[in-house]
């Protein structure tokens, strides 16, 4: 008896591989469309205040973003597995008193950074564990770790605040140094985002992040491990807002019980200003950074032109309001081209058939 072997078919395209090359492109161009956005607005700024450019201008405004520009790299990494992370500005300022508490005692500036580092890790690590074992959507757990922070750090705050006076000097001194126009906060800013970018586009683990925001269930069946993710995801973020807190130190050198009060609901702005999808699954840490660098940038632009600073929280508002519904414009439009190529597919499938 002969046994003929199944001729094999040609593999056809798959269409979610379309639809990923598809997002990764729209929101390439809306990375693009925020930076020329930011440049002409810095543009219009110098032409109207000849100063804002000068060495100073340029360092402040560096200055500025770099604190933001951390947490949001850090952000952006749980929002793209499709949570959020509302504690980030509690965890800032108690990693901010513990490091100043610290070197109030004559400690050294390495092991402050690293014990803000570490109390980080420690706020990530609740959430995390918290979201990937409880099952406990990550809106309540991380509002509900948002008080308790608050209200720990508060408790051993109390009445005291740390002044410049209180740290070192060289301390104080990194804080506002740099080399030219480039401060030394802004370098190590721009090292842990590139580093972040090349962990999640060229590490497995990163783009399994991408993965599980896109579609859990598949991620799931696809042997991912979702909650090993989430709290790396997690743990990472708490990581970069704890390095925050330090450098945030260093850069005001005051802390007190309101240090990073309110400071969660501006870094998700700058996540989804930037291109981060809310729902997961799509955008980059460099979108993230440019959304918190033209965020702040507002803060520095307005008074320049001579605009009251009230006007800030209204831009940022809308801003945050207009990313929202351009992700929605985009997501439907997204959805009906997939639709589009998956008919077309299909139909030449059947075309080749016949």
């Amino acid at each position: 008896m002969t046994v003929t072997t199944p001729t094999p078919t040609p593999a056809t395209e798959v269409p979610s591989s379309n639809g990923a090359r598809l997002v990764d492109r729209v929101f390439k161009m809306r990375e693009l469309a925020i930076l020329v956005v930011f440049l002409a607005m810095i543009a219009i700024t110098q032409a109207g205040n000849s100063e804002f450019l000068s060495e100073q201008g340029i360092k402040d405004l560096l200055l500025n973003a770099t604190i933001l520009v951390l947490v949001a790299t850090g952000q952006a990494l749980v929002v793209i597995t499709r949570n959020v992370d509302l504690s980030v500005g509690s965890t800032l300022g108690i990693s901010a008193f513990a490091a100043g508490t610290y070197l109030q005692g004559g400690g050294s500036s390495v092991v402050a950074v690293l014990l803000a580092v570490a109390l980080g890790i420690g706020c990530g690590l609740l959430n995390g564990a918290l979201v990937s074992l409880g099952q406990v959507p990550a809106l309540v757990v991380t509002l509900g770790t948002l008080y308790i922070i608050r209200g720990v750090d508060s408790i051993w705050v109390g009445s005291r605040q740390i002044t410049a006076a209180d740290l070192p000097g060289g301390f104080v001194d990194f804080g506002s140094g740099g080399v030219f126009a480039v401060p030394y906060l802004a370098l190590i800013a721009l090292a842990v985002l590139v580093a972040t970018a090349f962990c999640l586009k060229h590490l497995g683990g990163g783009r399994e992040l991408y993965a599980l925001g896109s579609n859990p269930e598949a991620a799931r069946l696809a042997g991912i491990p979702l909650r090993r993710r989430i709290l790396t995801a997690y743990t990472v973020c708490g990581a970069l807002t704890g390095l925050a807190g330090a450098l945030y130190l260093a850069r005001f050198g005051n802390v007190d019980s309101a240090t990073g009060n309110g400071y969660e609901l501006t870094v998700v702005s700058a996540v989804v200003v930037g291109g981060v999808v809310f729902t997961g699954g799509s955008g980059s840490v460099y979108g993230a950074a440019l959304g918190a660098l033209l965020l702040t940038s507002i803060n520095s632009v307005l008074p320049a032109l001579g605009v009251s600073s009230v006007w800030v929280m209204a831009i940022n508002g809308f801003l945050l309001v207009l990313a929202i519904a351009v992700d929605r414009v985009v997501a439907l439009r997204v959805a009906r081209a997939l639709r589009k190529r998956a008919v077309s597919s299909s139909n030449g499938r059947s075309g080749r058939r016949a």
